[in-house]
């Protein structure tokens, strides 16, 4: 968990929260050139199960000459997929800010981004951590498909190590706890997290 699961979980949803950014500020551009790849991107992504992306990566591509090693070829589809998942939480998020804080912010002299920056996105940060953080412990479980990938994350070490020694169900139910413990303790923390958030919302 230490060495391959926890360290690929955090790899890709720090990735993944950049690509989410930007594909959701493409999404919310007025340019079309923005715009549509954003919208393919993460109907793409959406629209195919995250088995599959995995699979086009580390199978697939090498059939086109680009051979990519299992842990990165993991960081790569778990990326697209939390970017694609994230993009439209943020993008709600930001949509759910008023008009009226934007007025504000032109009304003393703000631009676009600048409003964006210092009015909108601290607003919407807020709104978006709580679903940003329940998928974050979604990927600590979703990191279990890169076994079928060669990656040596926990699930594949309690697999092969069944396979020695014929202990499946004990080995898979300590694996199972072993997870279930990871995101019990991150449930906490984004309890504690969301509620020091609360102290600066308005009652």
């Amino acid at each position: 968990a230490i060495q391959y699961t926890i360290p690929l979980t955090l790899i890709s949803f720090v990735l993944g929260l950049v690509l989410a950014l930007l594909t959701a500020m493409m999404r919310l551009s007025k340019s079309s050139i923005f715009r549509i790849p954003a919208v393919i991107y993460v109907s793409a992504i959406r629209g195919t199960p995250l088995l599959v992306q995995l699979f086009i990566i580390f199978f697939g591509l090498p059939s086109i000459g680009l051979t990519i090693d299992p842990f990165p070829s993991a960081i790569i589809a778990f990326t697209l997929n939390v970017g694609a998942y994230a993009s439209e939480i943020i993008r709600a998020s930001i949509l759910s800010i008023s008009n009226g804080q934007w007025e504000a912010a032109y009304t003393i002299g703000m631009t676009k981004m600048t409003a964006l920056r210092r009015i909108i996105l601290p607003q919407a940060t807020r709104v978006s951590v709580p679903p940003l953080s329940n998928s974050f412990i979604s990927l600590v479980k979703d990191t279990s498909l890169a076994s079928l990938i060669l990656v040596s994350e926990m699930f594949r070490r309690a697999q092969e190590i069944a396979a020695r020694t014929y202990d499946f169900l004990l080995l898979y139910v300590e694996a199972a706890l072993i997870y279930w413990m990871i995101c019990f303790i991150l449930s906490l923390v984004q309890a504690g997290f969301e509620k020091r958030l609360d102290r600066y919302t308005a009652k």
